[in-house]
């Protein structure tokens, strides 16, 4: 499906975060499982999240904080006078009460910005938040492969922060950029893991398409069901794709809602798309209103840390690094701080932050199913230092370097112990290099006569057989030194 200049494309989106906190939004069952202990289903549960009759509902004061903090970094207005919880009433499986505790006229905070940085457009764009809110999770539905469905009411109850932006998005690249950049403030404010495999960071993507020029809006849909950034893209596009094709036939397009099918990389019709009558709202009768005080909000302004724009700019004006590098290293809190706690040690900042960005967030990677992050590496910011001073002073090779690395990532062990006890270092002994450089020569001569015909090239290889005799733990220096003082000392006598 082609998508043509004439049609302008507007989304918005919404996030569900569920909240770093230790109990459920309303009463004091645990939000995550026991260390130690399966997490079977319906064993985090009491009367309360499981809407018996007759029980009570208490507000959970470190969630509001959480959502206070966010509108914060998001430059949202904090209400202070009067903010309402609302039932949200809808009966379905996952919802034990029949009616879900929000906030709809009076949220918690309002009226943000985020300026969202989207490389592969090369700009940036500001987004309006409209608001962001607070309210309690559903259960979790298990549909089993006999047409049953099981409910879990663990998650019923869980602390969730609902973030709504304006229609202020114009591309999918647009749409994943600014979920990409909320997921890291969330993750820096420490008010969510925001992790949207694991389910605790959910995306959707209101989408509808116009004639470009034009004021009125399109049809809108919305998209869920998406798990993760790229399929947030993805849904998107063909959405765009979809509504364009229907605009230049002709074709009546339907407010509705769709799933995101993977697998088939398209969007599937789930329901219509209700409207905000149709939840009947009405003020949560248990709960009276909230009135955060002037001072709760200046304390938690004032506990908000360096954002990830401001840095990033700080690594490019005040540690000289480049744009690419200093966006690498913030897409993540804890890596963040893993590379600051390297150049803390005297580290140079471009050496550190070529080897967190670049060997360092590979081996991250590598353990990426195991959900590993920077801060949970065995081998801390004072280990790499030790080991990147060794790289620094010449005492290994970079490729040494590497395997110590992998090593001690797991072990947590000394770098400079590996290395001395192993004998790792790097070999200095010049008279043991020019052995060794003349050996290679002797071995290959048919390279060293194409090297002295002018076939240039073959240098490298010269390079590498030297290096091979050394056990990869020569002076890069002094073998390329040395190997070209003999290559030249031979084209002379010949």
């Amino acid at each position: 499906m082609a998508v043509t200049t004439r049609y302008e494309t507007i989304i918005g989106i919404e996030v569900h975060a569920q909240l770093r906190t230790a109990s459920k939004m309303f009463c004091a069952c645990a939000t995550a499982p026991v260390e130690g202990h399966p997490d079977e289903p319906n064993t985090r549960v009491c009367p309360i999240c499981m809407g018996m009759p007759g029980t009570l509902p208490v507000i959970n004061r470190r969630a509001v904080e959480l959502v206070m903090l966010t509108g914060l970094a998001l430059g949202c207005h904090v209400e202070t006078e009067a903010v309402r919880f609302e039932r949200k009433n809808y009966f379905y499986p996952d919802l034990p009460k029949g009616y879900q505790i929000s906030q709809y006229a009076l949220p918690l905070t309002s009226g943000g910005r985020l300026e969202v940085p989207v490389a592969s457009e090369g700009t940036d764009v500001v987004v309006g938040i409209t608001r962001a809110h607070l309210e309690e999770d559903t259960a979790r539905l298990l549909h089993g492969g006999r047409g049953h469905t099981l409910v879990d009411f663990n998650r019923a109850g869980v602390p969730l922060m609902e973030i709504v932006t304006e229609p202020d998005i114009r591309s999918p690249a647009q749409a994943r950029a600014y979920g990409e950049a909320l997921r890291d403030i969330l993750r820096y404010i420490g008010a969510s893991n925001a992790d949207m495999e694991a389910g605790s960071m959910r995306i959707e993507g209101n989408v509808s398409v116009r004639e470009a020029g034009t004021e009125r809006l399109g049809t809108k849909v919305e998209v869920k069901n998406l798990n993760s950034f790229r399929s947030l893209e993805r849904a998107m596009e063909f959405e765009v794709a979809r509504h364009t094709e229907a605009l230049e036939h002709g074709e009546p397009l339907v407010q509705e809602t769709r799933g995101w099918d993977e697998g088939k990389g398209r969007t599937i019709i789930q329901r219509s798309k209700e409207e905000a009558n149709d939840y009947r709202y009405f003020p949560e009768p248990d709960l009276p209103p909230l009135r955060p005080s002037e001072a709760w909000v200046d304390e938690l302004r004032a506990r908000l840390p360096e954002l990830p724009a401001a840095r990033r700019a700080r690594y490019e004006r005040e540690l000289g690094l480049s744009a690419y590098d200093a966006g690498v290293l913030t897409s993540d809190v804890a890596l963040a701080d893993y590379f600051d706690g390297v150049v803390e040690l005297e580290i140079p900042p471009k050496l550190a932050a070529n080897w967190v960005a670049g060997e360092f967030s590979r081996l991250l990677n590598v353990h990426a199913a195991e959900r590993l992050r920077a801060s949970d590496v065995a081998l801390r910011p004072h280990g790499l230092a030790e080991l990147l001073r060794e790289l620094d002073a010449g005492r290994v090779s970079g490729g040494v370097a590497k395997t110590v690395l992998a090593e001690t990532f797991e072990s947590g062990e000394s770098p400079a112990r590996v290395i001395g006890e192993r004998g790792l270092g790097q070999v200095s002994d010049l008279t043991l290099i020019t052995q060794e450089v003349r050996a290679a020569l002797e071995e290959h001569a048919a390279q060293v006569a194409e090297y002295r015909a002018g076939k240039q090239q073959v240098y490298g290889f010269l390079v590498g057989q030297a290096m091979k005799r050394l056990a990869g733990r020569g002076d890069a220096r002094l073998v390329n030194e040395e190997l070209r003082r003999q290559l030249e000392d031979g084209r002379q006598r010949h």
